[in-house]
């Protein structure tokens, strides 16, 4: 039996990784990150603040390879 994978590959960036950040020439954005809702209690954001200043949660994307390597190049 032969088994083929896609020859897709993905990148796992996080926050402080090289191309973390997008920019279009005058605004910054991150690839990934957390919303929280205003409904959320406060108890709740302050837990969700510590851990991602302790790095225990830590905002992650995944861009294909084949992408990023085109958008280096186009800047």
């Amino acid at each position: 039996m032969i088994f083929t994978f896609p020859s897709k590959s993905f990148k796992r960036l996080k926050r402080g990784d090289d191309n973390f950040f997008m920019t279009d020439g005058i605004q910054m954005v991150p690839r990934a990150g957390i919303e929280i809702s205003q409904r959320c209690p406060d108890s709740y954001q302050s837990m969700i603040q510590e851990c991602l200043e302790h790095g225990w949660l830590v905002p992650v994307a995944y861009v294909k390879e084949k992408e990023l390597f085109w958008e280096v190049l186009s800047d």
